[in-house]
């Protein structure tokens, strides 16, 4: 007989509860998951306070730095009622660690503005000290996570042990193995590991919704997705804000001029965006300038966005139209919800959830792709189907599903996992051009057919392949896709 494949994963899983025991049994984390936990932002971030006491807001964490120095570079954060800054942060179990890893001595680290910590001592000194003759960099503003984290350690351990970089080679060493297995035996072995990735989503819900509410933590997610991988944390800081600046917006233009105000993205020089935009960046202004004072302390830089790279139809300015609409129906949740009651299940998901998501038309937005392009020939959509297939694997469907398995709603839950399971594949993307290349040996998309063969095999490739290196090394995965289908001697 053969083991099945959430059977194979869950052994593999089993091993990890020794991990869980470790850190339940040691409250202080490893200083890695400790970087984890603020790449990911798994904390309480509207109750942030440094270690003297000012209110910290994270507009951004920063990029995890590759080539040594601080831990992240460029985040950007706003201490109190002061101005946001932007700089460096590094990460400590201790205080003590700034001065005894040499950081105070180091050129690299004259840009940190933020020392994350586990725990600040009673007796522990949280003054910025003065430099020495030395040439001292003074200690930056600590920020203690001990009481801060939106889940229990042993949980996060669990959810964040695969969250790293992606490796650069072609194939690995279990790519043979995987090339054995015939197309059932593949789709069975995929679509375990999807499970795995759909849960840890829900499970990353759960806790946000446990502090803000299911409406709210929908809302957080749907902006994240719109924000891609460049955006992720300016569009969370966005929806954060979402009570204040949609409070008695009348229409969805009212919204679009309050969020590129909030957002820092309507240009500063009027003049010149006029000349593409005529009288609609008039009307926003308009609107924004009798009521930015209200809104100024919850303003972002525009220094927080990333725009090289990204493909126009992506700019943040339209994605933030986009959102406007979705906000100024009033009902998108509701609508959501009859979505997943509405019976239909199994082979084929209702086409209903590109009707929902999608907007008619937008008299500026579907006509331009920025402030500053030209007219198009022809109206675009505001949104893609290919990414309503994001917005449904990533945000909807694990929302959905966590939110029945906690209201009891078995009917509902399994709809969720129906749907997900069926949903046709999503866009490619270089994580997915990468694994196939390296652990199924192909560069055909073909051989994903779905959505959730696509986030199974991104699942494995970090619960394996984030955690050995260019050649495999003491990677425990090839061999287990072995042994998986080896016979058992009974």
């Amino acid at each position: 007989m053969n083991l099945n494949a959430d059977n194979f994963y869950a052994r593999w899983r089993e091993k990890q509860r020794v991990v869980d025991a470790l850190h339940e049994q040691n409250a202080v984390p490893a200083e890695k998951l400790l970087q984890a936990v603020w790449q990911h932002q798994r904390i309480q971030r509207d109750r942030l306070q440094t270690a003297d006491g000012q209110p910290l807001r994270v507009l951004h964490p920063g990029f995890a730095s590759a080539e040594g120095g601080p831990d992240f570079r460029g985040a950007v954060l706003q201490f109190a009622d002061e101005k946001p800054v932007a700089g460096d942060v590094e990460i400590d179990l201790q205080p003590g660690g700034w001065r005894a890893h040499g950081h105070d001595r180091n050129p690299n680290f004259k840009n940190v503005i933020l020392h994350v910590v586990w725990a600040v001592g009673v007796h522990a000194s949280i003054s910025r000290p003065n430099p020495s003759k030395l040439e001292r960099h003074s200690e930056p503003i600590a920020l203690p996570l001990e009481n801060f984290l939106d889940a229990p350690v042993a949980e996060l351990a669990r959810a964040l042990e695969n969250e790293s970089g992606l490796p650069e080679n072609l194939r690995g060493k279990c790519s043979a193995p995987l090339r054995e297995l015939n197309e059932a035996g593949l789709a069975e072995l995929l679509h375990a590991a999807a499970r795995v990735r759909f849960e840890n989503k829900a499970r990353t819900m759960l806790a946000r919704a446990k502090n803000c509410g299911w409406e709210q933590t929908l809302w957080e997610n749907l902006f994240r997705a719109l924000g891609y991988k460049h955006n992720v944390w300016p569009m969370q800081n966005l929806a954060e804000t979402k009570s204040r600046w949609t409070r008695d917006a009348a229409s969805a233009f009212e919204i679009q001029a309050r969020l590129l105000g909030v957002s820092g993205l309507l240009p500063d020089d009027l003049t010149r965006a006029q000349k593409t935009s005529g009288t609609f960046l008039r009307r926003a202004w308009d609107v924004w300038w009798r009521e930015r004072d209200e809104f100024s302390n919850c303003i972002l830089p525009r220094t927080v966005w990333k725009f090289h790279g990204l493909r126009p139809a992506n700019h943040p300015q339209r994605r933030l139209a986009l959102a406007a609409h979705w906000l100024a129906s009033k009902n998108l949740t509701a609508q959501i919800e009859d979505w997943i009651s509405s019976g239909m299940s199994g082979k084929k998901p209702p086409p209903s959830l590109h009707k929902i998501f999608q907007v008619e038309r937008d008299e500026f937005w579907s006509w331009h792709w920025t402030f500053n392009s030209a007219r198009l020939t022809k109206p675009q959509p505001l949104l893609g189907e290919g990414r309503v297939t994001d917005l449904a694997v990533n945000v909807v469907l694990p929302w959905l599903w966590i939110r029945a398995r906690e209201g009891g709603n078995k009917k509902n839950l399994r709809e969720a996992e129906q749907r997900f399971f069926a949903w046709p594949a999503a866009a490619d993307n270089s994580v997915l051009k990468l694994a196939r290349q390296r652990l199924l040996g192909t560069s055909s998309a073909r051989i994903l057919s779905g959505a959730a063969r696509q986030q199974g095999l991104m699942q494995i490739v970090r619960d394996f392949c984030e955690h050995s290196n260019a050649v495999c090394a003491d990677c425990p995965f090839p061999g287990l896709v072995r042994s998986w289908r080896a016979p058992v001697v009974i």
